[in-house]
């Protein structure tokens, strides 16, 4: 892969940081002017001892005078030792809003995909774009967070500049005295000017040749993307215990240390060949110009000292202002420099935080009904997923009786999924509406309408938490509803055999002391956890699917006591669990092509239905 070469102006980089700035700081109140506070402390802080010993060396080098040398030596004594526990004081205040500021900072992606539409959240390019942030912050810290690190930076570099600039400004006006002989010539504003450009020239050429260097960060930025995603996927899955058999019995390590042994950032990789060629030779030369700098420094100092420009004590203040004063410049240079390569890290965050919210909030409140007689209405509805040209849902009508079972049933890829998708609003239908009590669900708050279900979906997630936790999803809960649900959800005899009951805390994630729970239980935990919710509409997306036969009949057995007067709604590829419900809806190709009961849709041997309850007659035949 070639080189990314692009040009970035000083314009764009001031703009994104800027706005990094804006986006971040209500994460981090005071952070940024306690790290200004402490920047100015921590750069102002030398040059006080620096001033003050020069003027103490003097005086013992000259006259000597008891009174003066107190003078300095007390001012010496208690001002560094007040500006230096002002800045610890302020380290500290720094480094506690830092802490806090490190956890608070992820919580801006976090808070962008709460607020996201569903939509975006369910592509797969919304997810790569946080992977690459994360990859980003985890290799080098590039992006949003680089802002914090180069502003510490930067406002120690602008401070330690001013505080050089006043000290090593009677440098350039002291005079060499006319009995110096040839050492006068050091008093010419000629002499001075090309002493001031050279050093200039190679106080600006050291860090630039320092940018160059760290330009391969971002002109590398891919690759390292790629490399470090690489690095991550295989140099720590040898600890997994989910792949500990694969691993043992296939010796999947072999793949995993190819993959290792051929990265960017592995011998051999592109940013090991670059760091051996130009990285390092910008580098090599960028240390070699700030020594030829801290020479001339001293050569120039000296040689004014020994002309009697200034006394001996004045040598250790213009050498370390001097020095200070190239190093700070540097340091702001490197900043910019660092910040210029900063850009395209940021874009990507940028981009992700661009994403746009198009769906409609609604602002209607749902109708409160202690009796949950809520209706739903499909009228016409289509629906087209982004960027696809195909309907997954076509010309749909149906309406949801009050109370009802209904089982949603087809072959994979038929429309089930998204039906269901469309009736919790994750998705807005492209054509037709869906009417919650004769109005629009649209024009409803969307967090209020969403409050109506109780979902388990079939991919649902646990937490590693105790179980009473993952049941009511809050740490402070109704203990007796909580103990209710995972009974009702056929969870009573496991709860009942484990001493801390609903403290129980699930997997060993947090701790030895954890419990893991097979597919099946886990299952009933997400049942529970819907039943918990008390929403007046359930739905459950292959709810037994990971069960036993003895399980699933337990459900099955007490599913009118376990659903009470919710409306339910089942997606199912188990015919046979659809015979308990009052409506099935068939559907094929994003179609409702047959609607009934489980004895009505038998009744059409010709029928969609009754085709696919024959093709799984054999595994329940026994049963029936």
């Amino acid at each position: 892969m070639t080189e990314k070469k692009e040009t970035i102006t000083l314009r764009e980089t001031v703009a994104v940081h800027v706005r990094a700035w804006r986006e971040i700081r209500g994460y981090c109140p005071g952070l940024y002017p306690c790290t200004a506070l402490h920047s100015a402390l921590q750069a102002l802080t030398p040059y006080a001892s620096i001033y003050l010993s020069a003027q103490l060396l003097n005086e013992l080098a000259g006259p000597r005078r008891p009174q003066l040398l107190w003078r300095w030596a007390l001012l010496l004594i208690f001002l560094t030792a007040g500006l230096n526990l002002l800045t610890q004081a302020a380290f500290r205040w720094q480094t506690a809003l830092q802490d806090r500021y490190q956890v608070r900072r992820q919580r801006l992606y976090g808070d962008k995909l709460r607020s996201m539409d569903f939509a975006d959240i369910d592509k797969a390019g919304t997810h790569d774009l946080l992977s690459q942030i994360r990859q980003n912050e985890g290799w080098a810290d590039w992006g949003i967070h680089q802002l914090y690190l180069q502003f510490s930076q930067m406002t120690e570099g602008m401070f330690g500049i001013a505080g050089s600039v006043a000290l090593t400004a009677s440098l350039f006006y002291s005079k060499v005295p006319q009995t110096a002989g040839a050492f006068v010539v050091l008093n010419h504003p000629l002499c001075l000017g090309a002493l001031f450009g050279f050093l200039a020239l190679l106080t600006v050429l050291a860090p630039l040749f320092r940018n160059h260097a760290s330009a391969y960060w971002s002109r590398y930025a891919e690759q390292a993307r790629f490399g470090n995603r690489v690095f991550h996927a295989f140099s720590f899955i040898f600890g997994e215990q989910r792949r500990s058999a694969d691993f043992r019995m296939y010796n999947q390590q072999v793949i995993a240390r190819h993959y290792m042994a051929d990265n960017t950032f592995s011998v051999g990789g592109q940013m090991h060949r670059a760091a051996k060629g130009p990285m390092g030779a910008w580098e090599a030369a960028a240390g070699a110009l700030g020594s030829v700098l801290t020479g001339a420094v001293y050569l120039f100092v000296c040689l004014k000292a020994w002309a009697g420009a200034f006394g001996i004590g004045s040598v250790t203040q213009y050498v370390g202002a001097v020095s200070a004063l190239s190093r700070n410049i540097s340091l702001v240079i490197e900043t910019v420099g660092t910040l210029r390569s900063n850009v395209p890290f940021l874009r990507t965050a940028f981009e992700f935080l661009d994403i746009p919210n198009a769906m409609y909030q609604g602002s209607l409140t749902t109708e409160k009904r202690a009796d949950r007689k809520y209706t739903v209405e499909f009228r016409d509805v289509s629906f087209c997923y982004p960027g696809s040209e195909r309907y997954a849902l076509r010309h749909v009508n149906m309406k949801f009786r009050i109370g009802s079972r209904i089982a949603v049933v087809g072959e994979n890829g038929s429309g089930k999924t998204t039906f269901i998708k469309l009736l919790c609003r994750l998705y807005d239908p492209s054509e037709g509406e869906i009417l919650l009590n004769g109005i629009d669900i649209r024009k409803y708050d969307y967090d209020d309408y969403r409050k109506l279900f109780s979902v388990v979906f079939q991919d649902f997630q646990l937490l590693s938490q105790p179980l009473g936790s993952n049941v009511a999803g809050a740490a402070v809960y109704d203990r007796e509803r909580a103990e209710k649900a995972l009974v009702d959800a056929g969870f009573g005899e496991r709860l009942a055999s484990w001493p801390k009951g609903l403290d129980t805390m699930l997997y060993q994630e947090f701790g030895e002391d954890g419990v893991n729970v097979s597919g099946g239980e886990a299952q009933k935990i997400a049942i529970a956890r819907a039943l918990y919710r008390d929403a007046p509409f359930i739905i459950l997306d292959e709810p037994t699917a990971a069960l036993d036969p003895v399980a699933e009949a337990e459900i099955y057995s007490r599913f009118n006591e376990i659903v009470t007067d919710r409306t339910a709604v089942y997606i199912s590829h188990r015919l046979s669990s659809c015979r308990f419900c009052d409506e099935i809806l068939v559907f094929d190709h994003g179609s409702v092509i047959q609607q009934g009961s489980h004895s009505q849709l038998l009744a059409k041997e010709q029928g969609k239905y009754a085709q696919l309850w024959n093709v799984q007659a054999q595994y329940y035949t026994e049963t029936e």
